[in-house]
């Protein structure tokens, strides 16, 4: 489950998972719209089940990317957990920063709030619709840091030396946030509390768990599992989940 700040000797069962999910997709091609069908012994809704599979984005897109299946709530991938305390809760923004500064949770829950409405993906196939998260906009701290005009990338850095890396670009946009909050409530300890990143039009590896730091860089800087061969951009409509 590779969504996950799983350790090293995960890997085989998660890329095992990854690869299941690949081989059924033409007989999910081959079922009528609507169906239900049975995989890998469990039944699963493929596209078109949902109503919202058919909906499409502002931009055009899908709301359900290429070969993803819906599900009703969100799945606990696994990983190292760190401190669930928000009173122990630091954020360190640094790298290529004029200001460099460290944000404890009562100051970070004090700031400018977004609450939006999501979609997310994880690159072993499922999708959760409309889910809900408040957070301070990444492009909010990134002011207040005073990014440097030759940073070109982000990395999320997260509890047992996880990271993720995302374009700057990408981590600018409006949607983009660091959440403290999933569905009006505290984060679930197994999904990140007390803060995790939220980066819903990519593959949720890299909307990491956990989050100690934000670490802006002018070079690009692949994280763990784009260092062991998941896609460094990890668009969920272009289906970019490998290298």
């Amino acid at each position: 489950m590779v969504d996950s700040q799983d350790s090293p000797n995960h890997l085989s069962d998660e890329r095992a998972a990854v690869f299941r999910m690949l081989r059924r997709r033409q007989f999910i091609k081959r079922a009528a719209a609507g169906a239900t069908i049975c995989a890998l012994g469990g039944y699963y809704a493929i596209a078109g089940h949902d109503d919202r599979s058919g909906q499409r984005r502002p931009d055009g897109r899908l709301r359900l990317p290429p070969h993803q299946r819906v599900i009703s709530a969100i799945k606990p991938m696994g990983g190292e957990e760190g401190d669930p305390d928000p009173r122990h809760f630091t954020l360190k923004i640094h790298g290529e920063v004029d200001n460099p500064m460290e944000i404890d949770f009562k100051t970070l829950s004090e700031m400018p709030a977004t609450e939006q409405t999501c979609d997310v993906h994880c690159v072993t196939g499922w999708t959760l619709f409309d889910s809900v998260w408040t957070g301070v906009a990444i492009s909010h701290l990134a002011k207040l840091a005073k990014v440097r005009s030759r940073a070109h990338y982000l990395v999320f850095e997260a509890a047992q030396g996880y990271t993720t890396n995302v374009r700057l670009a990408d981590a600018l946009q409006p949607n983009a946030l660091i959440a403290y909050k999933f569905q009006h409530e505290a984060i679930p300890r197994e999904h990140g509390t007390p803060v995790r990143g939220l980066m819903p039009d990519f593959y949720f590896y890299k909307s990491a768990k956990w989050l100690t730091g934000l670490y802006f860089t002018a070079r690009d800087m692949p994280g763990y599992w784009e260092r062991l061969g998941y896609h460094n951009h990890a668009d969920p409509w272009k289906e970019e989940r490998y290298a």
